[in-house]
């Protein structure tokens, strides 16, 4: 009787290998806006409230394989004493991906659950620069959970009524 090896199926046939390479990472669009300096506001109390939105985009490339999957992160501080904005900062982080062996049913979750994570700790590292770089102490973000965000997204749209 011969064995089953771990990546054999079910009819004992080799399930397809995944391959993932990463072949570029950038930023595409990056913005700043240090409003409390920009508004004079020196000498202010300020007890800051940071909120950060995060999205996804995957597109496929023209290449076979390849895939462009963006991260936008939108963080937001304000003053909780007077909700006055103290920073803006929004990032679009791209990595480009050439991926094989993935179903295609379970494409669209690699892209948006994956690839993000992959770029997750660069992004984190640039928005934490940015913040100190603009004169506000470094903001370390939280880990995101991509597969919750990616559930909340697919929960949403099944709510939407159909058009």
């Amino acid at each position: 009787m011969a064995e089953e090896t771990p990546a054999a199926g079910a009819n004992g046939t080799a399930a397809p290998q995944v391959r993932m390479q990463v072949l570029a990472q950038y930023i595409r669009d990056l913005s700043f806006e240090n409003v409390v300096v920009q508004k004079g506001l020196a000498g202010v109390e300020v007890q800051p409230d940071v909120q950060v939105a995060v999205s996804l985009d995957a597109r496929k490339r023209p290449a076979d394989h390849q895939f462009e999957v963006i991260t936008k992160f939108k963080v937001t501080s304000k003053n909780k004493n007077n909700d006055e904005t103290l920073f803006l900062l929004e990032l679009e982080y791209a990595g480009t991906f050439h991926i094989e062996g993935v179903p295609e049913d379970q494409m669209h979750p690699f892209l948006l659950i994956e690839c993000p994570r992959l770029l997750f700790p660069f992004v984190r590292r640039i928005i934490s620069d940015i913040t100190r770089d603009g004169g506000f102490p470094p903001l370390n973000i939280d880990n995101v959970d991509f597969l919750a965000l990616y559930r909340q997204e697919i929960a949403r749209r099944q709510a939407q009524p159909a058009n």
